[in-house]
């Protein structure tokens, strides 16, 4: 064991004149050694001694120490944020009642600038089959290949969690969009470039999405592909199931799609002449690129 002599602090009973420092005895291979923390030490002091320096100790070692004359004002100025005073009114929005809007310093701009982009939605819509999702993942290589953070929301994968309580009823499938809608406006609101990759076959749905973003952050894109030709594709095999009656309320077949009015893009396939997944997620980019979106 090795001891070192402590300084000697200004204690008259002479209790800290013989502090021995022990090194801890556990094992260098212990969690805290190898997380380079410092090992504690062992004080020796007894219980006569410690009762001797508690009568004769006296000097600054253990003068109580004096507040700041402005600590009070200090104090009450950080409690003012906490008091309600500074609140604005509180709402309601939808069956959520008092409630209250809390804005924070950092905002959009300023995560975008970090970013060195602009937040927005890239909301893809088309039958199932014609391409969606892989021209999602296709698009989202191409901006994380210059660099540019996005992040893909996909009608399945949500259906797995948030989303697994939702049907393919109509009212289920509006509810579908509507939640999807509002995760992408925080992924934009982030600064991120958020794709969705969604039936979402009803009109009305995806302008309530559009309506929750700044104009121009919204930007839909039709993929047109005939429904014989994405039958005929058919990856997972449900165009065949809900012709055999064994799926109900299948979008193209006992369930309407509307295609969109005035999109922002349109990937069309015309008759066999096909566009790759790659091809069709730079015309996306070229749009993003003169929309200024990926710059701050």
């Amino acid at each position: 064991m090795s001891t070192v002599k402590a300084p000697c602090p200004p204690c008259s009973s002479g209790m800290f004149h013989k502090v021995e420092y022990r090194p801890s005895v556990t094992s260098p291979s212990s969690a805290a050694e190898k997380l380079g923390f410092a090992k504690l030490c062992v004080i020796n002091v007894t219980g006569s001694n410690l009762l001797k320096c508690s009568r004769k100790c006296s000097g600054n070692w253990f003068k109580p120490i004096k507040a700041m004359e402005d600590s009070h004002s200090a104090w009450t100025d950080d409690c003012a944020a906490f008091s309600g005073k500074n609140l604005h009114q509180m709402s309601s929005v939808g069956k959520s009642t008092n409630i209250l809007w809390h804005d924070c310093p950092i905002q959009k701009r300023d995560r975008q600038q970090l970013l060195q982009q602009k937040g927005c939605v890239i909301w893809l819509t088309g039958l199932s089959g014609s391409g969606k999702s892989t021209i999602a993942c296709a698009l989202s290589q191409s901006l994380h290949s210059r660099g540019k953070l996005s992040y893909i929301l996909d009608g399945d994968n949500i259906r797995h969690g948030l989303n697994r309580d939702l049907s393919f009823r109509a009212e289920d499938r509006s509810e579908n969009i509507r939640r999807i809608g509002e995760v992408a406006k925080l992924f934009a609101d982030a600064g991120v470039i958020c794709i969705t990759s969604l039936i979402s076959p009803y009109q009305r749905d995806r302008d309530a999405c559009r309506a929750l973003l700044p104009e121009g952050d919204f930007i839909e894109v039709f993929i047109d592909v005939p429904l014989h030709v994405c039958e005929a594709r058919d990856p997972k095999g449900l165009y065949k199931l809900a012709r055999a009656g064994e799926i109900k309320d299948f979008t193209g077949i006992d369930d309407p799609y509307e295609p969109p009015s005035s999109c922002e893009i349109v990937l069309q396939q015309k008759g066999s002449e096909c566009k790759s997944p790659n091809d069709m997620a730079e015309i996306v980019m070229s749009y993003l690129e003169k929309s200024g979106h990926l710059q701050a």
